[in-house]
């Protein structure tokens, strides 16, 4: 069996476990790793018996497909440059930093006839999976992503970081255009968004509301859909799917609860999930890793030629909603007036500290 040759780009708090699932790939020669750090580099190769670089340009001609995981602001530079070699390039989300950069890439992968991937994980989350091979049609959507504060991808705010995930999932389910976005949100420690609440309206009438925190105590990933088929809910942190669709007397007959009896009334609280509605929980496989998933995935698509399931267009598309998310965000007026506070960055003063009750507050003055 002929192995891919294959590198990883920026082996931080990520792509280091890229170096290692690939690392593990029977099919697969991990035959360098690069960091901008050389010590990381070298602790990092050293770690899956490979070579350690500080410049990705040495390994445009000896590898047949890519992995990169820098920060976002060097995706297009490294990924271009291996594009124009003609070699696969599975790059993290979100492609790039701009639309231009992005078509520029889209581009290339096209010229060379080479695959290009996005890393939109969540899309290889066993849940999600499961989710799509439903009949469902999506009417009413609510995404939350929240997590603690990391200190990571800082030359991001919390749309590009977090919410993007949730943008590309709505569009695999939902698919475009959006009509309109609206939003609002804060920048807590100063500089990039930190928290973000958006409301999306899509062409076939769906609406989502989406939030993104990067400022949270504790982590939460979900997905809610309310359709004309059911409901369906995703933890995609447990990876377990929840399905309700209503059951056969409920559908051929409705529920008349003013027209039931007092005893038939009460008894209705214990029987609305299983005699009216029905619930089915999917608690999918938690050794399940997406991301040797999505890997596996793109060096399958390397050794095929097959089209990447989140393709460069695909990342594109997201990276445009999450634009039109930002422009919402930055022209939010806090008091209803652009005369006054506008944008994440300008929020309103406070009027005291939260802890202190307005009683207490009144006392000490």
């Amino acid at each position: 069996m002929t192995r891919v040759r294959m590198a990883v780009v920026g082996v931080g708090h990520l792509g280091q476990h890229h170096a290692r699932i690939l690392a593990g790939l029977p099919d697969v020669e991990l035959v360098g790793v690069v960091d901008n750090s050389a010590e990381q580099a070298r602790v990092i190769a050293a770690r899956h018996d490979t070579t350690p670089f500080t410049d990705f340009e040495p390994l445009v001609g000896s590898v047949d497909a890519v992995s990169v995981v820098t920060p976002t602001i060097y995706h297009h530079r490294v990924a271009a440059e291996f594009l124009r070699a003609g070699v696969p390039v599975l790059v993290e989300k979100p492609i790039c930093r701009t639309l231009a950069e992005a078509d520029e890439l889209i581009a290339l992968a096209e010229k060379t006839g080479v695959p290009l991937q996005v890393g939109h994980i969540e899309r290889f989350n066993p849940a999600f999976e499961d989710l799509l091979r439903r009949p469902i049609t999506p009417k009413f959507v609510e995404a939350e992503r929240h997590g603690p504060y990391t200190g990571r991808s800082v030359d991001i705010g919390a749309v590009l970081d977090l919410m993007i995930h949730d943008l590309d999932l709505l569009l695999a389910l939902i698919g475009g255009p959006v009509r309109g976005v609206s939003a609002v949100g804060a920048s807590v420690f100063g500089g990039h968004e930190d928290m973000v609440n958006a409301r999306l309206e899509f062409d076939n009438g769906c609406v989502a509301h989406v939030t993104a925190s990067r400022i949270s105590q504790r982590a939460k990933r979900r997905l809610r859909i309310w359709a004309p088929e059911g409901y369906a809910g995703i933890d995609f942190v447990t990876r377990k799917l929840t399905l309700v669709q209503p059951g056969d007397e409920l559908r051929r007959y409705g529920l008349r609860p003013e027209k039931m009896d007092a005893a038939a009334r009460a008894r209705l609280k214990d029987e609305v999930f299983g005699r009216y509605l029905q619930v089915l929980h999917r608690d999918e496989d938690r050794k399940c890793d997406q991301l040797t998933s999505e890997l596996r995935h793109f060096v399958d698509c390397v050794k095929t030629g097959r089209r990447p399931r989140v393709t460069g267009e695909d990342g594109r598309d997201a990276l445009e909603l999450a634009e039109r998310v930002l422009g919402a965000l930055r022209c939010h007026a806090w008091n209803g007036s652009p005369e006054g506070p506008v944008g994440p960055g300008a929020f309103p003063k406070p009027t005291g500290w939260l802890f202190q009750p307005t009683s207490e507050r009144r006392e000490a003055a």
